[in-house]
């Protein structure tokens, strides 16, 4: 069987879905197999002798796309077969992501031809077949039947003719970490669920540093779920408030405004079910300009400050723990003197200046210290 499915919609649009950044298509590809009920998740750099990026994959275990569905699936942008089934995945019952239909267009922010190679169960049997598209011509795909079908249900998203901005997926263990934060509340959530990007786990385990529960109450009344985690390694951005619903589906984001202090990178997660709601209101993305948002976010904010005050004194509690107990420290604990002071304000600005300061040789650590004691006594 071969036959071409027509998009129910302008070129234009569909094209512009395919300029999303390349990680935001991953995450989207990623999400497709999720609602596919998924448990493995694999996404691959397919690179050629010379180091290159010749093709993107994204391989699950999930239950393939429905030959029978092909036409609201890849046929209609703007409505998705999700939107006509319970809200969970028909397996496994975990919630689902999609609902408008466009994920699936922005696999061509990855490259210019896209492959959606699946094996579905159709009853007792096994069917696989490939839909291609092409960016050249989006609103059309082809499908075609495979002679022999797999031998397990499954799709295998593959997309060739790669993109440059690609480039920016070349460094797995930052991507890890920005996808780590991205599904930080499914994960756990679903802690049978696996996902990998070029081998490693896409865990918050491994790349979160400490995580923080707290209770948000409005004066109407209305509580949610406040998440911090804090991550190893700094993200490029500042820390950011993540509007969830109840089983840690990302609606809405935006940067939280509140500086943490130099050694923390994190995210704020809001969760509970009013959120959904107000999604659905699209009255997240009206942000501050809606009374209600902008109720949640002062909260957020006051206990997010709250939070970094006392971090930011335990860091540096810790700090002077560990140059007391590596015998460099020239002061005893209790010391209040201004030369104490001084000298902690010039160790504090020498470690702002310098990075990896912390990561030091002892030696060469205790030796800046005494400079600077000498510059300030």
């Amino acid at each position: 069987m071969t036959r071409d499915i027509y998009v129910q919609a302008k070129a234009d649009h569909i094209a512009s879905l395919g300029r999303a950044t390349p990680l935001s298509a991953v995450e989207e590809l990623v999400w497709n197999a999720l609602d596919a009920d998924a448990r493995e998740v694999r996404v691959d750099l397919v690179q050629n002798a010379l180091g290159g990026i010749d093709a993107v994959r994204v391989s699950d275990d999930g239950t393939g796309i429905d030959i029978l569905r092909s036409e609201e699936t890849f046929g209609s942008l703007g409505g998705s077969w999700k939107m006509q089934d319970a809200g969970t995945t028909a397996s496994y019952h975990r919630r689902l992501h999609g609902r408008h239909g466009r994920g699936r267009f922005k696999a061509f922010a990855l490259g210019t031809h896209v492959e959606w190679r699946t094996t579905m169960r159709a009853g007792d049997t096994l069917l696989s077949y490939t839909l291609a598209g092409d960016a050249s011509d989006p609103g059309v795909f082809h499908l075609a039947q495979a002679a022999t079908p797999g031998p397990a249900t499954g799709t295998e998203v593959y997309v060739t003719g790669v993109r440059a901005t690609v480039e920016s997926l070349a460094r797995p263990e930052l991507v890890v970490q920005t996808l780590a934060a991205k599904f930080a509340l499914y994960l756990k959530a679903y802690p049978g669920v696996s996902v990998y990007f070029c081998g490693l786990p896409v865990s918050p385990v491994i790349v979160q540093k400490g995580e923080t529960d707290y209770r948000i109450s409005l004066d109407s009344g209305m509580e949610a779920r406040l998440e911090v985690i804090e991550w190893r390694k700094k993200f490029a951005g500042k820390g950011r408030i993540v509007f969830c619903g109840r089983d840690g589906f990302t609606l809405y984001e935006r940067p939280s405004g509140v500086r943490s202090g130099q050694p923390f990178s994190y995210t704020a997660y809001l969760v509970g079910a009013r959120f959904s709601e107000l999604a659905a209101e699209n009255a997240l993305v009206m942000d501050e300009l809606h009374p209600e948002v902008r109720a949640w976010l002062d909260a957020t904010r006051a206990i997010l400050k709250e939070h970094f005050h006392r971090r930011t004194d335990e860091a540096v509690q810790e700090r002077l723990r560990h140059w007391i107990d590596e015998k460099i420290y020239p002061f005893a604990p209790d010391d209040a003197s201004e030369e104490r002071a001084a000298f902690d304000a010039g160790v504090a600005e020498m470690r702002a200046q310098i990075d990896g300061f912390d990561s030091m040789p002892v030696a060469e650590r205790g030796y800046l210290f005494s400079l600077i004691r000498k510059a300030v006594c």
